[in-house]
């Protein structure tokens, strides 16, 4: 096999490998996200038919178990006019703004200050928490559960819990609450940090003259999926790392095998979108059950979280107190891995969905995240990390450069070799491997380059799609989101036609550049004798840059200035080795020259 047909079967499996990323990535996730946001659509307007409250199922505690299925009105209403219909206890950090709500005592209303839902920086924060009652309800709750024979009252979801300290909750003020249930009084003080990060301490005194088994428990509850571009490229769905292991189950894995149950003594559990999280770290002195649920409320999909630690008896006159956590907030990196430090929470990391290639992932991350700390840019960044990986691959990169010059300055040999021998294959594939053997060339080094590029060109695309640093982080000029694709389009004149075009036609200004550094490059190679081969090479640039034309603009505009680093260091190589560049001929500029001359 001759170098041209070497290269033709890596560039045909390279193409292979994009267009299945194209379709498990963008074309079936955008099918599978319309048709939810069809099914979501449809289960909304039943439920406003309808118009009949709905009956909450009971929770017959035979021992100590996990709340009940919650109830949620059939009607939702607007958001605010649910909160307007509860008393509540404002909560106020530099990143969150909401409320709790006493009847409960649920965190059920929180937005993210430092997140727009668009790019405009005029949008609204990101709602994260919405109560029950709302459209789409996601909320926090703690509680007790009564397992023994002699059963105490415990709070449920309807009980009127009363402040009893600090006046709103903020990271210099925690606040107390208490329900005073008869023969057991139950307080809870519930403070939070500067970002995401609640401690709520739950304490139960026994005021009756039996003794009682009580377990602690939290959950999770939303109803409804998220938007999602993709539910494929990034795990959305419940997440957690439980003894140890990490357990992942999409909202359709919810959705179909109902429950999941688990009997751990460490760890924690959550609800994980694309951005935003939400996770309880249960008191890990204690061993607990954990438990992912779903099931269908008022026609729509809910989906549940819990943990309820192991019973605890508490005698007459005593008292039990256990500390808990939870997480609500943006997954950013670098707050995520202090909380892992901070509170021992094992692998929470894993909140973000680093990928298969995360041990590319993490540090490409981390070296972005270092780079825009200095330069303030997240695409200059991505730049600056382009030139630097490009230096750690450079001998490998520089062996395979100068393999290919060489392969390029034998040229004429290998057409005098394929014209001596004709069509007697095996003589000729002989020929050639004594002249690679006579010159020291190794006709596969030139596929290295390619190869190595598939794993960091899919690390960074895991970084740029999942990572919350990357969304809305503008680069130069037309480019506000490094997450999403070019915005531009050459068929409306890159929007001086004012003409919305389908997702197809959008093939943009960063595109069309990626795909004429690709054709430069190609044409930096011998062209291949087989003209089937020769006219696959010329078109494959055109199709790469429609296929990536749908991908984030930060990862074109890596694939770009990689293929100018690459131009440039080719043809030094090829230029030291001795070897003629004729590139502007190969590109056809001077045979048009000359055919007018």
């Amino acid at each position: 096999m001759d170098e041209n047909n070497k290269n033709f079967i890596v560039a045909l499996m390279l193409s292979v490998l994009v267009f299945l990323a194209w379709h498990f990535f963008f074309v079936a996730p955008k099918q599978e996200a319309q048709r939810l946001r069809q099914q979501q659509e449809a289960a909304l307007k039943k439920e406003k038919d309808a118009g009949t409250p709905f009956a909450p199922k009971a929770d017959v505690a035979k021992g100590p178990q996990s709340p009940a299925v919650i109830a949620q009105p059939i009607a939702p209403r607007d958001r605010s006019s649910v909160l307007s219909g509860s008393k509540r206890v404002e909560i106020e950090t530099p990143s969150i703004k909401g409320s709790l709500s006493l009847k409960g005592a649920r965190i059920d209303d929180l937005l993210l200050l430092d997140y727009r839902q668009k790019v405009d920086k005029n949008s609204p924060p990101v709602e994260l928490f919405s109560p029950a009652g709302s459209t789409h309800p996601y909320f926090a709750e703690f509680g007790w559960s009564s397992g023994s024979q002699n059963s105490i009252k415990v709070p449920t979801q309807d009980s009127e819990w009363k402040l009893v300290k600090g006046e709103r909750l903020t990271p210099s003020s925690p606040i107390t609450i208490e329900y005073d249930a008869g023969g057991a009084l139950y307080q809870r003080d519930i403070s939070v940090d500067e970002k995401y990060m609640f401690t709520i301490t739950q304490r139960v005194t026994n005021k009756s003259d039996k003794a009682v088994d009580l377990s602690a428990y939290g959950y999770l509850w939303r109803q409804n999926k998220p938007y999602s571009e993709s539910l494929f490229i990034s795990h959305e769905g419940a997440v957690g790392v439980l003894d140890g292991e990490l357990q992942e189950e999409t909202y359709a894995d919810l959705e179909d095998a109902k429950k999941f149950d688990y009997k751990v003594k460490t760890g924690w559990a959550g609800i994980t979108d694309k951005y935003w999280a939400s996770a309880l770290i249960p008191d890990q002195r204690l061993p607990f059950s954990a438990s992912f649920r779903g099931d269908t409320t008022n026609n729509a999909p809910s989906y549940q979280t819990t943990f309820l630690l192991n019973g605890q008896r508490v005698e007459p006159g005593a008292s039990l107190e256990l500390t808990n956590r939870l997480f609500a907030g943006a997954k950013q990196g670098r707050v995520i891995e202090a909380y892992a430090q901070e509170f021992k929470i094992d692998r929470f990391e894993n909140l973000i969905d680093w990928g298969w290639f995360h041990f590319i992932t993490k540090p490409l991350f981390h070296l972005l995240v270092y780079i825009n700390d200095m330069v303030g840019n997240f695409g200059v960044a991505i730049l600056i990390a382009t030139v630097l990986v490009k230096l750690v691959l450079f001998p490998l990169a520089n062996k395979s450069y100068k393999s290919m010059a060489m392969m390029k300055k034998v040229q004429p040999e290998m057409e005098k070799i394929r014209t001596r021998y004709g069509d007697d294959k095996m003589k000729q594939q002989q020929a050639l491997m004594d002249l690679y053997k006579k010159e020291k060339i190794n006709p596969l080094s030139g596929c290295w380059p390619i190869l190595v590029q598939i794993p960091i060109f899919f690390a960074l695309y895991k970084v740029l799609y999942v990572t919350i640093e990357m969304r809305h982080a503008p680069f130069f000029g037309w480019i506000h989101d490094l997450s999403a694709p070019d915005p531009t389009s050459i068929f409306n004149l890159f929007g001086l036609i004012p003409v919305d075009l389908p997702q197809f036609l959008m093939l943009g200004i960063w595109p069309i550049i990626m795909g004429i550094t690709m054709f430069v490059q190609m044409k930096l190679n011998p062209a291949p004798t087989d003209p089937v081969q020769a006219k696959i090479f010329t078109y494959m640039p055109i199709v790469f840059t429609f296929i990536l034309a749908g991908f984030s603009s930060g990862l074109v505009i890596y694939w770009a200035w990689n293929n100018f680093l690459s131009i440039i260091q080719q043809y030094l190589i090829m230029r030291r080795a001795g070897v003629e560049v004729p590139l502007l001929e190969n590109i056809g500029f001077k045979k048009e020259k000359n055919e007018k001359d």
